[in-house]
């Protein structure tokens, strides 16, 4: 049986306490930064992103991670957003066996 899909506000609360686990740095959305992002949201699911640069564009750039990502985008403060993706049927089989 699949996990149930947290509300928001748990999502919200469970995310204070992460620590971001990945940066977005001068380079920018690259191939690689949008390979690691995807391989964490496969392995935690709630993930907290550090703007280091491009602090003006963070609410298209978080819009475009999400929507590159499959995920969705839990919250923004200052210069870190949260997203959250459930994980794919196929990786719940899997797990399962």
């Amino acid at each position: 049986m699949p996990d149930p899909i947290p509300n928001l506000r748990d999502l919200k609360v469970r995310a204070q306490l992460l620590k971001p686990a990945i940066r977005l740095g001068k380079a920018g959305l690259t191939p690689e930064f949008l390979a690691a992002f995807d391989a964490e949201l496969t392995r935690a699911r709630l993930v907290k992103v550090r703007f280091e640069d491009f602090k003006e564009e963070r609410k298209a750039l978080s819009r475009q991670l999400a929507g590159e990502t499959g995920s969705q985008l839990v919250q923004q403060v200052g210069h870190t957003a949260v997203f959250f993706r459930m994980p794919a049927p196929d990786d719940a089989e899997r797990s399962a066996d």
